[in-house]
């Protein structure tokens, strides 16, 4: 009998969202060892979370650039946010900017949400508010709300990009009907300046992208984050 081979990555993931963490782990592992990219970010993030198995965050690390370097995308994503966000020796700022910068390329969300705040912050790259407002637009058409929230800021305010009330308009109010409270704020603060016709575009402009992003609206993720 061939474990690999009887062992499901599908079984994994129902062990998983049972609860039943160890299983999961058992099975994640032996897929992971045998190569399989996707069980490769799960047992990271099983390490990230202590899940399973007791937390260790450089196996974490291990598992996700093993993972990241197949093409793994939100495994790139992960790999990068833990080299900034870890604060001990496993830092590395410099290769998690560059995984960041790979996986907004391959058109994560989160990845492009994470790389336009490093280019507002200037963190790990020369600030540019430009560069920012380009990726939290890539990552707004994807339906990601807090980047349609910034995208909206940025272009009530005219950083990175000409001022535009309609624009703002239009991004806000995505972000505002999922509950960006900041977003509800500012939208009415725009809609103070706004004139009839701007409305009457803004509006209509709402509606083109509501639309388009309905179907990749949800913020949720396919496998569990590091926390």
């Amino acid at each position: 009998m061939n474990p690999v081979k009887d062992t499901s990555l599908d079984d994994a993931v129902t062990h998983y969202t049972k609860g039943r963490f160890s299983e999961a782990f058992a099975l994640f592992e032996t897929l992971a060892h045998a190569g399989d990219k996707d069980a490769q970010a799960w047992l990271a993030a099983l390490y990230a979370n202590g899940e399973g198995v007791s937390a260790d965050l450089p196996r974490a690390i291990d598992w996700y650039k093993k993972a990241a370097i197949q093409g793994h995308t939100q495994a790139q994503t992960n790999l990068g946010a833990m080299m900034l966000s870890t604060h001990d020796a496993l830092q590395n700022e410099a290769e998690g900017v560059r995984w960041i910068m790979i996986a907004a390329e391959n058109g994560d969300p989160f990845a492009q949400a994470n790389l336009a705040g490093l280019f507002a912050k200037g963190r790990g790259v020369q600030q540019d508010d430009a560069a920012a407002a380009h990726w939290y637009r890539r990552a707004a058409e994807q339906g990601h709300y807090p980047s349609q929230a910034r995208l909206g800021f940025s272009y009530a305010t005219g950083r990175g990009v000409e001022r535009d009330r309609v624009q703002a308009f239009a991004w806000l109010s995505l972000a505002a009907q999922h509950g960006v409270g900041t977003a509800l704020n500012a939208l009415e603060n725009v809609l103070t300046d706004m004139s009839v016709e701007e409305k009457r575009a803004g509006a209509t402009l709402f509606d083109q992208w509501r639309a388009r992003t309905a179907s990749g609206a949800s913020p949720a993720r396919l496998m569990p984050l590091p926390g």
